[in-house]
């Protein structure tokens, strides 16, 4: 239950912001340009509660699903009396100011949120910005299908040179449901790869089984268990078994799922010194399989605290990066080349809002508004009428043609629009139920 309300509570802290930066957008260039805005509101449907100042009805509605300002004259379904402080009374690079104004606020706020989190405190995993090495490919998966072997360095993916693992989880988990071409160099060659990424269980991203090399250092120790027993420390660096070298956790319980009970001679780095300790694991079940422990964890993370002008470059590279991988998304789902279930709805934003809300300090949530503040603006962005990207895009077209679109024209394009999106809402909204009662979808008819 309190995880419950804890990400009921983050979502609508983090989603009111969201929209709270992106209609002051849209509210602060109408009032710019003299458009009288009759009403400001978070959320949609019966008011609840708010006041009222200057012509403007501040209000707090029930559906905590979006907001909207209501500018006078703004609705082609509604009589106009051509007032001076009405929307279409303006000019055309006006209304495409105020149109824009508000995407274009939730993507500052995500540079904004970025940069802060840059020069407090980045948690990363050390791998996420390093090449794209290989330290171990999952048996029978589409990576090993494919010939990827263990220290592999994938030098392009899907028409990306030099990706770092970052840029290769994120192309894999947008993949489309044909094949993907990867190049990979091993030692002196360049070979040329198809992968066919699996989609498993109810997971909607998609996986290919390989894993990134990386250090395998010892972040935590189990008491009363070999390794500990044994004399390895916090800190050391595994970085061989019975003189195999390791690149990467897995491949450490590979071998000694393989090895069983026999003591094994593990060579670590400590302090610049090489070690070795010789340690029998210990056999353990979990989910009715197997293994065999010697009881350490390795979760290496790196922490940066960049100066002001590093982050706020690093804050633009990030968020060019992921709007051009939303548009990607975006194109793919048109072409019918990626599924809609990997889109969040509400139910996704409340789990990852609430995750983390949960770990310690902001930063955690920070990044997460700074990710959902990009999505929305770009999204906004997109030419559907209705959105701000619609009426962008009706501007710019009345503007090649030099004369208004016929206001039947335009009822007819914002109605389409609308049945859309909700069948769009309504669509996110039952995959956002499949995913998080996975169990529901054996029940249905």
């Amino acid at each position: 239950m309190e995880s419950f309300l804890i990400a009921v509570a983050s979502m609508a802290v983090v989603l009111g912001i969201m929209i709270l930066v992106h209609e002051f957008g849209h509210y602060a260039a109408a009032k710019w340009f003299g458009v009288r805005v009759d009403v400001f509101s978070i959320g949609f449907g019966k008011r609840l509660t708010g006041f009222r100042r200057g012509g403007t009805d501040y209000r707090i509605s029930a559906l905590p699903l979006g907001g909207y300002v209501k500018m006078a004259g703004e609705s082609p379904l509604e009589s106009r009396s051509g007032a001076a402080d009405e929307f279409m009374s303006h000019p055309r690079w006006q209304r495409f100011v105020i149109a824009i104004a508000g995407p274009a606020m939730n993507i500052i706020l995500a540079v904004v949120l970025l940069t802060g989190v840059f020069m407090v405190h980045y948690e990363h995993p050390v791998y996420l910005d390093q090449p794209a090495v290989v330290g171990w490919v999952l048996e029978n998966s589409p990576a090993a299908k494919a010939g990827i072997e263990q220290g592999d360095r994938i030098v392009r993916i899907e028409g990306q040179q030099n990706p770092t693992w970052e840029d290769v989880l994120l192309k894999v988990a947008i993949a489309s449901k044909g094949p993907m071409d990867v190049a990979i160099q091993r030692g002196n060659e360049i070979l040329e790869k198809q992968i066919q990424p699996e989609i498993e269980g109810s997971d909607p991203y998609a996986t290919v089984g390989w894993l990134p090399d990386q250090p395998i250092t010892v972040t935590e120790l189990e008491p009363n268990m070999p390794a500990a027993q044994a004399g390895l420390k916090l800190g050391d660096e595994i970085v061989a078994v019975n003189g195999t070298p390791m690149r990467s956790l897995l491949s450490v319980i590979h071998y000694l799922r393989q090895n069983g009970s026999k003591p094994v001679d593990v060579t670590a780095v400590r302090n610049g010194q090489q070690l070795s300790f010789r340690i029998t694991p210990v056999q353990t079940e979990e989910d009715g399989q197997k293994n065999y422990r010697l009881g350490f964890q390795s979760r290496p993370v790196q922490i940066d605290k960049l100066p002001f002008a590093q982050a706020l470059n690093r804050s633009i590279e990030e968020n060019k990066r992921y709007s051009l991988l939303i548009v990607d998304l975006v194109r793919k789902l048109a072409q019918h080349k990626a599924s809609i279930k990997q889109m969040e709805g509400p139910i996704g934003i409340a789990r990852a809002s609430g995750d983390a809300a949960r770990q310690p300090g902001w930063t955690p949530l920070l990044s997460l508004m700074a990710m959902i503040s990009l999505n929305l603006g770009i999204f906004n962005l997109l030419p559907i009428p209705i959105l701000d990207g619609g009426i962008i895009l009706l501007l710019v077209i009345e503007g090649v043609l030099r004369r208004e679109i016929s206001m039947r024209i335009k009822e007819r394009i914002y109605q389409t629009a609308f049945v859309f999106l909700i069948l769009f809402a309504v669509v996110v909204i039952y995959n956002d139920l499949m995913k998080a009662l996975p169990g529901l979808a054996q029940r249905l008819p």
